[in-house]
Protein backbone atom coordinates (compact mmCIF):
# COMPACT_ATOMS: atom_id res chain seq x y z
CA UNK A 1 0.00 0.00 0.00
CA UNK A 2 2.65 2.05 0.96
CA UNK A 3 4.33 2.10 -2.54
CA UNK A 4 0.93 2.55 -4.46
CA UNK A 5 0.16 5.50 -2.41
CA UNK A 6 3.84 6.73 -3.04
CA UNK A 7 3.37 6.29 -6.91
CA UNK A 8 0.37 7.61 -7.20
CA UNK A 9 1.47 10.45 -5.90
CA UNK A 10 4.57 10.95 -7.96
CA UNK A 11 2.21 10.86 -10.58
CA UNK A 12 -0.14 13.90 -9.40
CA UNK A 13 3.03 15.73 -8.92
CA UNK A 14 4.76 15.07 -12.43
CA UNK A 15 4.24 18.75 -13.07
CA UNK A 16 5.82 20.22 -10.27
CA UNK A 17 8.92 17.84 -11.04
CA UNK A 18 9.29 18.95 -14.33
CA UNK A 19 9.01 22.48 -13.43
CA UNK A 20 11.77 22.32 -11.31
CA UNK A 21 13.63 20.30 -12.73
CA UNK A 22 13.94 22.73 -15.66
CA UNK A 23 14.70 25.65 -13.31
CA UNK A 24 17.22 24.04 -10.89
CA UNK A 25 18.68 21.16 -12.91
CA UNK A 26 22.54 22.58 -14.42
CA UNK A 27 24.22 20.04 -16.16
CA UNK A 28 28.09 19.08 -15.46
CA UNK A 29 30.13 17.28 -17.91
CA UNK A 30 32.08 14.70 -15.77
CA UNK A 31 33.48 11.31 -16.21
CA UNK A 32 31.31 9.37 -14.10
CA UNK A 33 30.72 5.77 -13.54
CA UNK A 34 29.18 3.61 -16.12
CA UNK A 35 24.97 3.64 -16.19
CA UNK A 36 21.79 1.75 -17.60
CA UNK A 37 20.00 3.40 -19.63
CA UNK A 38 18.24 6.82 -18.29
CA UNK A 39 16.02 9.33 -18.85
CA UNK A 40 15.78 13.09 -17.53
CA UNK A 41 13.57 13.18 -15.08
CA UNK A 42 12.87 9.65 -14.32
CA UNK A 43 16.74 8.66 -14.31
CA UNK A 44 17.39 4.49 -14.26
CA UNK A 45 13.74 3.69 -12.21
CA UNK A 46 12.55 1.53 -15.75
CA UNK A 47 15.77 -0.43 -15.73
CA UNK A 48 15.00 -1.09 -12.28
CA UNK A 49 11.21 -1.45 -12.01
CA UNK A 50 11.64 -4.07 -15.29
CA UNK A 51 13.33 -6.34 -13.68
CA UNK A 52 10.89 -7.54 -10.98
CA UNK A 53 13.01 -8.14 -8.57
CA UNK A 54 14.25 -7.32 -5.18
CA UNK A 55 16.43 -3.72 -5.41
CA UNK A 56 19.11 -5.65 -3.95
CA UNK A 57 19.48 -8.36 -6.79
CA UNK A 58 18.36 -5.90 -9.45
CA UNK A 59 21.47 -3.99 -8.90
CA UNK A 60 23.64 -7.10 -8.33
CA UNK A 61 22.76 -8.00 -12.01
CA UNK A 62 23.13 -4.97 -13.45
CA UNK A 63 26.83 -4.47 -12.32
CA UNK A 64 27.54 -7.61 -14.51
CA UNK A 65 26.68 -5.54 -17.26
CA UNK A 66 27.88 -2.17 -16.22
CA UNK A 67 30.52 -3.13 -14.11
CA UNK A 68 31.82 -2.94 -10.52
CA UNK A 69 31.33 0.71 -10.15
CA UNK A 70 28.44 1.67 -11.45
CA UNK A 71 25.96 4.78 -11.35
CA UNK A 72 21.89 4.48 -11.22
CA UNK A 73 19.79 7.83 -11.18
CA UNK A 74 16.25 7.17 -9.15
CA UNK A 75 14.20 9.88 -10.27
CA UNK A 76 17.08 12.81 -10.45
CA UNK A 77 19.08 11.48 -7.46
CA UNK A 78 22.49 10.20 -8.56
CA UNK A 79 23.68 7.11 -6.91
CA UNK A 80 27.20 5.65 -6.71
CA UNK A 81 27.39 1.45 -6.60
CA UNK A 82 30.39 -0.92 -5.71
CA UNK A 83 29.93 -4.38 -6.56
CA UNK A 84 33.53 -5.86 -6.01
CA UNK A 85 35.86 -6.66 -3.18
CA UNK A 86 38.09 -3.93 -5.43
CA UNK A 87 35.46 -1.55 -5.48
CA UNK A 88 34.93 -1.61 -2.08
CA UNK A 89 38.48 -1.01 -1.02
CA UNK A 90 38.61 1.68 -3.19
CA UNK A 91 35.73 3.11 -1.21
CA UNK A 92 35.64 2.15 2.40
CA UNK A 93 39.39 2.20 2.53
CA UNK A 94 41.45 4.13 -0.52
CA UNK A 95 38.67 7.33 -0.29
CA UNK A 96 37.49 6.45 3.07
CA UNK A 97 37.95 9.88 4.01
CA UNK A 98 36.21 11.72 1.00
CA UNK A 99 33.69 9.18 1.38
CA UNK A 100 32.40 9.42 4.56
CA UNK A 101 29.57 11.17 4.43
CA UNK A 102 26.28 9.39 5.42
CA UNK A 103 23.17 10.29 3.49
CA UNK A 104 20.12 10.23 6.18
CA UNK A 105 16.97 8.99 4.89
CA UNK A 106 14.43 11.96 4.25
CA UNK A 107 11.90 10.61 6.80
CA UNK A 108 14.73 10.40 9.61
CA UNK A 109 15.58 14.43 8.47
CA UNK A 110 15.24 15.90 11.69
CA UNK A 111 17.29 18.50 12.86
CA UNK A 112 18.36 17.49 16.48
CA UNK A 113 18.44 14.14 15.75
CA UNK A 114 21.06 14.11 12.73
CA UNK A 115 22.96 16.76 14.42
CA UNK A 116 23.83 14.52 17.61
CA UNK A 117 23.59 11.00 15.70
CA UNK A 118 26.35 9.09 15.96
CA UNK A 119 25.16 6.58 12.85
CA UNK A 120 24.22 9.73 10.36
CA UNK A 121 25.74 12.90 11.36
CA UNK A 122 29.40 13.36 9.39
CA UNK A 123 32.78 13.15 10.73
CA UNK A 124 33.10 15.66 13.20
CA UNK A 125 34.65 16.38 16.67
CA UNK A 126 31.17 15.49 18.53
CA UNK A 127 31.49 12.36 16.63
CA UNK A 128 34.56 11.27 17.16
CA UNK A 129 34.19 11.79 20.48
CA UNK A 130 30.76 9.55 20.24
CA UNK A 131 33.20 6.86 18.00
CA UNK A 132 35.87 6.82 21.60
CA UNK A 133 33.35 6.44 24.29
CA UNK A 134 31.19 3.27 21.90
CA UNK A 135 35.00 2.01 21.26
CA UNK A 136 36.44 2.67 25.15
CA UNK A 137 33.21 2.73 27.10
CA UNK A 138 29.80 1.53 26.20
CA UNK A 139 31.04 -1.70 24.05
CA UNK A 140 34.63 -1.98 25.30
CA UNK A 141 35.72 -5.99 26.61
CA UNK A 142 35.56 -4.98 30.05
CA UNK A 143 31.76 -3.25 29.43
CA UNK A 144 30.31 -6.38 27.56
CA UNK A 145 32.30 -9.13 30.06
CA UNK A 146 30.35 -7.06 32.93
CA UNK A 147 27.15 -7.08 31.45
CA UNK A 148 27.39 -10.99 30.11
CA UNK A 149 25.41 -12.50 32.90
CA UNK A 150 22.81 -9.98 32.21
CA UNK A 151 22.79 -11.25 28.25
CA UNK A 152 22.92 -14.97 29.18
CA UNK A 153 19.97 -14.10 31.37
CA UNK A 154 17.67 -12.16 29.03
CA UNK A 155 18.41 -15.25 26.61
CA UNK A 156 17.50 -17.76 29.61
CA UNK A 157 13.85 -16.12 29.61
CA UNK A 158 13.57 -16.52 25.87
CA UNK A 159 14.60 -20.21 26.06
CA UNK A 160 11.79 -20.52 29.34
CA UNK A 161 8.90 -18.52 27.30
CA UNK A 162 9.34 -20.99 24.92
CA UNK A 163 9.22 -24.04 26.23
CA UNK A 164 5.89 -22.68 27.71
CA UNK A 165 4.58 -22.53 24.06
CA UNK A 166 5.91 -26.42 23.27
CA UNK A 167 4.10 -27.72 19.99
CA UNK A 168 2.57 -24.64 18.87
CA UNK A 169 3.19 -22.58 15.77
CA UNK A 170 5.24 -19.45 16.41
CA UNK A 171 6.66 -16.72 14.52
CA UNK A 172 10.22 -16.90 15.98
CA UNK A 173 11.50 -13.45 15.12
CA UNK A 174 8.35 -11.28 17.30
CA UNK A 175 10.31 -13.16 20.67
CA UNK A 176 14.21 -12.80 19.29
CA UNK A 177 13.15 -9.08 18.41
CA UNK A 178 11.76 -8.89 21.98
CA UNK A 179 14.51 -10.35 23.75
CA UNK A 180 16.96 -8.22 21.74
CA UNK A 181 15.53 -5.38 23.15
CA UNK A 182 15.65 -6.51 26.17
CA UNK A 183 19.26 -7.09 25.81
CA UNK A 184 19.89 -3.26 24.51
CA UNK A 185 17.63 -2.10 27.26
CA UNK A 186 19.84 -3.24 29.71
CA UNK A 187 22.87 -2.32 28.14
CA UNK A 188 21.56 1.00 27.68
CA UNK A 189 20.21 2.07 30.75
CA UNK A 190 19.79 -1.80 32.98
CA UNK A 191 16.08 -2.38 32.64
CA UNK A 192 13.86 -4.47 30.76
CA UNK A 193 11.85 -3.02 27.84
CA UNK A 194 9.75 -5.63 26.56
CA UNK A 195 7.57 -8.56 28.51
CA UNK A 196 6.24 -11.73 27.23
CA UNK A 197 2.60 -12.42 26.27
CA UNK A 198 0.44 -10.22 28.32
CA UNK A 199 3.28 -8.84 30.20
CA UNK A 200 4.02 -6.54 27.11
CA UNK A 201 2.65 -3.34 27.92
CA UNK A 202 5.43 -0.87 27.61
CA UNK A 203 4.54 -0.04 23.86
CA UNK A 204 8.76 0.27 23.03
CA UNK A 205 8.20 -2.82 20.52
CA UNK A 206 5.51 -1.75 18.85
CA UNK A 207 6.97 2.12 17.95
CA UNK A 208 10.83 1.20 17.49
CA UNK A 209 8.83 -1.14 14.75
CA UNK A 210 6.32 1.90 14.09
CA UNK A 211 9.61 3.73 12.94
CA UNK A 212 11.10 1.10 11.24
CA UNK A 213 8.30 0.97 8.83
CA UNK A 214 8.76 4.46 8.47
CA UNK A 215 12.04 4.49 7.29
CA UNK A 216 11.40 1.44 4.96
CA UNK A 217 8.14 3.45 3.02
CA UNK A 218 8.86 4.59 -0.14
CA UNK A 219 9.52 7.93 -0.14
CA UNK A 220 8.93 10.57 -3.81
CA UNK A 221 11.65 12.85 -2.29
CA UNK A 222 13.62 10.32 -1.98
CA UNK A 223 13.66 10.26 -6.29
CA UNK A 224 13.01 14.08 -6.41
CA UNK A 225 14.98 15.69 -3.66
CA UNK A 226 13.54 19.24 -4.22
CA UNK A 227 10.44 17.94 -2.83
CA UNK A 228 11.58 17.58 0.62
CA UNK A 229 10.34 20.47 2.10
CA UNK A 230 6.53 19.41 1.08
CA UNK A 231 6.78 16.00 3.13
CA UNK A 232 4.37 15.02 1.04
CA UNK A 233 3.62 11.54 2.50
CA UNK A 234 3.90 12.93 5.65
CA UNK A 235 6.28 10.51 6.50
CA UNK A 236 8.86 12.71 8.23
CA UNK A 237 5.64 14.10 10.56
CA UNK A 238 4.67 10.71 11.02
CA UNK A 239 8.49 9.92 12.40
CA UNK A 240 8.58 13.03 14.48
CA UNK A 241 5.76 11.99 16.22
CA UNK A 242 7.10 8.79 17.56
CA UNK A 243 10.44 9.62 18.26
CA UNK A 244 8.83 12.21 20.69
CA UNK A 245 6.67 9.08 22.25
CA UNK A 246 9.00 6.59 22.26
CA UNK A 247 11.87 9.62 24.05
CA UNK A 248 8.91 9.57 26.77
CA UNK A 249 9.06 5.89 27.53
CA UNK A 250 13.03 6.38 28.90
CA UNK A 251 12.10 9.93 30.14
CA UNK A 252 11.61 9.10 34.06
CA UNK A 253 14.43 6.71 33.73
CA UNK A 254 17.26 9.40 32.63
CA UNK A 255 15.54 11.95 35.21
CA UNK A 256 15.90 9.22 38.05
CA UNK A 257 19.75 8.53 37.40
CA UNK A 258 20.93 11.56 37.05
CA UNK A 259 19.52 12.84 40.62
CA UNK A 260 21.03 9.35 41.97
CA UNK A 261 24.16 8.74 39.70
CA UNK A 262 26.81 7.15 41.66
CA UNK A 263 29.98 4.79 41.64
CA UNK A 264 31.48 3.28 38.52
CA UNK A 265 29.70 3.52 34.85
CA UNK A 266 27.47 0.55 34.88
CA UNK A 267 25.59 0.93 31.58
CA UNK A 268 25.23 3.71 28.33
CA UNK A 269 23.70 5.95 30.44
CA UNK A 270 26.33 6.27 33.03
CA UNK A 271 28.58 6.68 30.43
CA UNK A 272 26.52 9.75 28.36
CA UNK A 273 26.22 11.33 32.18
CA UNK A 274 29.69 11.27 33.13
CA UNK A 275 30.51 12.98 30.10
CA UNK A 276 27.78 15.84 30.00
CA UNK A 277 25.62 14.83 27.56
CA UNK A 278 22.14 16.05 27.48
CA UNK A 279 18.83 14.59 27.41
CA UNK A 280 18.43 15.59 23.26
CA UNK A 281 21.74 13.90 22.58
CA UNK A 282 20.89 10.77 24.96
CA UNK A 283 17.72 10.56 23.22
CA UNK A 284 18.95 10.43 20.21
CA UNK A 285 21.81 7.74 20.94
CA UNK A 286 19.41 5.50 22.53
CA UNK A 287 16.74 5.62 19.61
CA UNK A 288 19.37 4.59 17.21
CA UNK A 289 21.03 1.68 19.45
CA UNK A 290 17.63 0.39 19.83
CA UNK A 291 16.25 0.63 16.55
CA UNK A 292 19.56 -0.51 14.01
CA UNK A 293 20.60 -2.96 16.25
CA UNK A 294 17.20 -4.66 17.26
CA UNK A 295 16.54 -5.18 13.30
CA UNK A 296 19.74 -6.38 12.09
CA UNK A 297 20.37 -8.85 14.51
CA UNK A 298 16.90 -10.20 14.22
CA UNK A 299 17.04 -10.82 11.06
CA UNK A 300 20.20 -12.57 10.97
CA UNK A 301 18.83 -14.85 13.62
CA UNK A 302 15.91 -15.64 11.48
CA UNK A 303 18.10 -16.83 8.83
CA UNK A 304 20.39 -19.01 10.79
CA UNK A 305 17.51 -20.54 11.99
CA UNK A 306 15.84 -20.79 8.79
CA UNK A 307 19.33 -21.90 6.86
CA UNK A 308 19.75 -24.80 9.64
CA UNK A 309 16.04 -26.18 9.50
CA UNK A 310 16.58 -26.80 5.93
CA UNK A 311 19.78 -28.32 6.04
CA UNK A 312 19.58 -31.08 8.88
CA UNK A 313 23.03 -32.45 8.19
CA UNK A 314 24.31 -28.61 9.15
CA UNK A 315 21.86 -28.86 12.31
CA UNK A 316 23.12 -31.98 13.38
CA UNK A 317 26.74 -30.87 13.40
CA UNK A 318 25.81 -27.97 15.33
CA UNK A 319 24.08 -29.80 17.69
CA UNK A 320 26.88 -32.40 17.88
CA UNK A 321 29.07 -29.96 18.24
CA UNK A 322 26.66 -28.49 21.55
CA UNK A 323 26.57 -31.75 23.10
CA UNK A 324 29.97 -31.81 23.23
CA UNK A 325 31.14 -28.61 24.54
CA UNK A 326 27.68 -27.60 26.81
CA UNK A 327 26.59 -31.12 27.53
CA UNK A 328 23.29 -32.66 27.30
CA UNK A 329 21.82 -30.99 30.73
CA UNK A 330 23.60 -27.64 30.45
CA UNK A 331 22.62 -24.44 29.14
CA UNK A 332 24.54 -22.44 26.56
CA UNK A 333 26.66 -19.60 28.27
CA UNK A 334 28.68 -16.81 26.27
CA UNK A 335 32.06 -18.59 27.62
CA UNK A 336 31.19 -21.70 25.54
CA UNK A 337 30.84 -19.87 22.12
CA UNK A 338 34.96 -19.72 21.50
CA UNK A 339 34.75 -23.73 21.58
CA UNK A 340 31.89 -24.14 18.65
CA UNK A 341 33.61 -23.11 15.74
CA UNK A 342 31.32 -24.73 13.35
CA UNK A 343 28.22 -22.61 14.97
CA UNK A 344 30.33 -19.84 14.42
CA UNK A 345 31.13 -20.72 10.88
CA UNK A 346 27.25 -21.16 10.46
CA UNK A 347 26.96 -17.67 11.94
CA UNK A 348 29.26 -16.48 9.34
CA UNK A 349 27.47 -18.19 6.24
CA UNK A 350 24.22 -16.73 7.45
CA UNK A 351 25.71 -12.85 6.85
CA UNK A 352 27.63 -13.84 4.00
CA UNK A 353 24.93 -15.13 2.48
CA UNK A 354 22.05 -12.86 3.72
CA UNK A 355 23.45 -9.98 5.09
CA UNK A 356 20.86 -7.48 6.98
CA UNK A 357 22.15 -4.44 5.45
CA UNK A 358 23.18 -5.88 1.73
CA UNK A 359 24.43 -2.30 0.97
CA UNK A 360 25.67 -1.45 4.43
CA UNK A 361 24.68 2.12 5.18
CA UNK A 362 24.52 4.82 2.19
CA UNK A 363 27.81 6.71 2.54
CA UNK A 364 28.02 10.23 0.91
CA UNK A 365 30.87 12.20 -1.47
CA UNK A 366 32.39 14.71 0.84
CA UNK A 367 34.24 16.38 -1.27
CA UNK A 368 34.62 15.46 -5.13
CA UNK A 369 37.06 12.32 -6.09
CA UNK A 370 38.43 10.31 -8.13
CA UNK A 371 37.69 6.22 -7.86
CA UNK A 372 38.47 3.69 -10.46
CA UNK A 373 39.07 6.27 -12.83
CA UNK A 374 35.65 8.06 -12.47
CA UNK A 375 34.59 11.33 -10.75
CA UNK A 376 32.40 11.13 -7.85
CA UNK A 377 31.54 14.64 -7.31
CA UNK A 378 30.45 15.67 -3.69
CA UNK A 379 27.23 14.61 -2.29
CA UNK A 380 26.41 11.64 -4.09
CA UNK A 381 24.75 8.76 -2.76
CA UNK A 382 27.02 5.55 -2.66
CA UNK A 383 26.28 2.09 -1.80
CA UNK A 384 28.71 -0.71 -0.98
CA UNK A 385 26.17 -3.98 -2.71
CA UNK A 386 28.04 -6.51 0.34
CA UNK A 387 25.30 -9.12 -1.15
CA UNK A 388 26.96 -8.71 -4.79
CA UNK A 389 30.26 -8.64 -3.31
CA UNK A 390 29.76 -12.11 -0.92
CA UNK A 391 27.92 -13.91 -3.13
CA UNK A 392 30.72 -13.30 -5.99
CA UNK A 393 31.98 -16.63 -7.70
CA UNK A 394 35.30 -14.93 -7.88
CA UNK A 395 35.98 -15.22 -4.36
CA UNK A 396 33.39 -17.76 -3.16
CA UNK A 397 32.79 -21.35 -4.30
CA UNK A 398 29.21 -22.46 -5.16
CA UNK A 399 28.39 -18.90 -3.44
CA UNK A 400 24.74 -19.31 -3.39
CA UNK A 401 25.05 -22.79 -1.35
CA UNK A 402 24.78 -22.54 2.60
CA UNK A 403 28.62 -24.06 3.12
CA UNK A 404 29.85 -23.02 6.85
CA UNK A 405 32.72 -25.41 6.05
CA UNK A 406 34.19 -22.54 4.11
CA UNK A 407 34.95 -20.59 7.08
CA UNK A 408 36.59 -23.02 9.27
CA UNK A 409 39.86 -22.82 7.97
CA UNK A 410 39.58 -19.03 6.56
CA UNK A 411 40.72 -15.97 7.57
CA UNK A 412 37.80 -13.63 7.49
CA UNK A 413 36.27 -11.65 10.46
CA UNK A 414 33.82 -9.35 11.10
CA UNK A 415 36.43 -6.46 11.58
CA UNK A 416 36.01 -5.31 7.79
CA UNK A 417 39.73 -6.23 6.73
CA UNK A 418 38.76 -8.89 4.50
CA UNK A 419 36.51 -7.24 1.69
CA UNK A 420 35.12 -10.30 0.16
CA UNK A 421 33.16 -10.34 3.67
CA UNK A 422 32.10 -7.14 5.18
CA UNK A 423 28.72 -7.48 6.62
CA UNK A 424 29.36 -4.74 9.28
CA UNK A 425 30.87 -2.60 7.09
CA UNK A 426 34.65 -1.50 7.17
CA UNK A 427 36.60 1.80 7.55
CA UNK A 428 35.46 4.73 9.99
CA UNK A 429 32.22 4.22 9.56
CA UNK A 430 32.15 0.35 10.35
CA UNK A 431 29.33 -0.63 12.84
CA UNK A 432 30.02 0.58 16.09
CA UNK A 433 27.39 -2.40 17.65
CA UNK A 434 29.80 -5.07 16.21
CA UNK A 435 31.33 -6.37 19.21
CA UNK A 436 27.65 -6.48 21.48
CA UNK A 437 26.25 -8.12 17.98
CA UNK A 438 28.95 -11.00 17.31
CA UNK A 439 28.15 -11.89 20.86
CA UNK A 440 24.29 -12.00 21.08
CA UNK A 441 23.57 -13.46 18.04
CA UNK A 442 25.29 -16.51 17.94
CA UNK A 443 24.55 -17.17 21.75
CA UNK A 444 20.73 -16.84 21.22
CA UNK A 445 20.95 -19.33 18.15
CA UNK A 446 23.10 -21.48 19.84
CA UNK A 447 20.55 -21.39 22.76
CA UNK A 448 17.40 -21.94 20.44
CA UNK A 449 19.72 -25.45 18.76
CA UNK A 450 20.40 -26.48 21.89
CA UNK A 451 17.36 -26.31 23.99
CA UNK A 452 14.96 -27.43 20.82
CA UNK A 453 14.15 -29.24 17.75
CA UNK A 454 11.97 -27.43 15.39
CA UNK A 455 9.79 -28.42 13.01
CA UNK A 456 7.76 -26.97 9.97
CA UNK A 457 3.82 -26.08 10.43
CA UNK A 458 1.58 -28.64 8.69
CA UNK A 459 3.84 -31.39 8.15
CA UNK A 460 6.42 -29.33 5.53
CA UNK A 461 9.81 -30.76 5.17
CA UNK A 462 13.01 -28.85 5.34
CA UNK A 463 13.42 -29.00 1.53
CA UNK A 464 10.06 -27.03 1.06
CA UNK A 465 11.11 -24.18 3.50
CA UNK A 466 10.40 -21.23 1.49
CA UNK A 467 13.98 -19.15 1.33
CA UNK A 468 12.52 -15.70 -0.49
CA UNK A 469 13.80 -12.34 0.26
CA UNK A 470 12.39 -9.51 0.65
CA UNK A 471 14.45 -6.03 1.43
CA UNK A 472 13.07 -3.07 3.85
CA UNK A 473 15.33 -1.49 6.14
CA UNK A 474 17.09 -4.77 6.67
CA UNK A 475 16.54 -8.22 4.47
CA UNK A 476 14.38 -10.16 5.91
CA UNK A 477 13.11 -13.93 5.20
CA UNK A 478 9.59 -13.92 3.06
CA UNK A 479 7.17 -14.83 4.92
CA UNK A 480 8.56 -14.69 8.58
CA UNK A 481 9.67 -18.26 9.95
CA UNK A 482 7.21 -19.83 11.33
CA UNK A 483 8.22 -23.21 13.39
CA UNK A 484 7.13 -25.57 16.10
CA UNK A 485 9.08 -25.85 19.48
CA UNK A 486 10.06 -29.22 20.69
CA UNK A 487 12.05 -29.06 24.04
CA UNK A 488 14.60 -30.96 23.50
CA UNK A 489 17.42 -30.18 27.01
CA UNK A 490 15.91 -30.40 30.64
CA UNK A 491 15.84 -27.77 33.07
CA UNK A 492 19.39 -27.36 34.13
Amino acid sequence: MEAVAALSLLCCTIPLIILLYLLLFKPRHYNLPPSPPSWPLIGSIPAILGSNKPLHLTLTDLAKTHGPLMLVTLGTAPTVVASTREAAMEVLKSHDKSLSGRHIRMSFRIKEMNKHSLVWSNCTDTWKLLRRLARTEIFSPKMLQNQEPVRERKVGELVEFLREKEGKVLMITEFVFGTLLNILGNVIFSKDVFGYGEKNEIGMQSLIKELLVIGASPNVAEFYPVLEPLDMQGLRRRCADRVSRVNKLWESTVKERRISRSGDPKDMLDVLLDNGFDDVQINVLFLETFGPGSETSSATIEWAIAELIRNPDKLAKVRQELDQVVGPTSQVKESHIPQLPYLQACIKETMRLHPAAPFLLPHRAVETCQVMGYTIPKDYQLLVNAYAIQRDPKSWKEPSKFMPERFLESEADYNGNYFDFIPFGSGRRICIGMPLATRTIPLIVSSLVHNFSWSLPDGKRPEELAMNEMLSLSLAIDPSLTIIPKVRIPHA
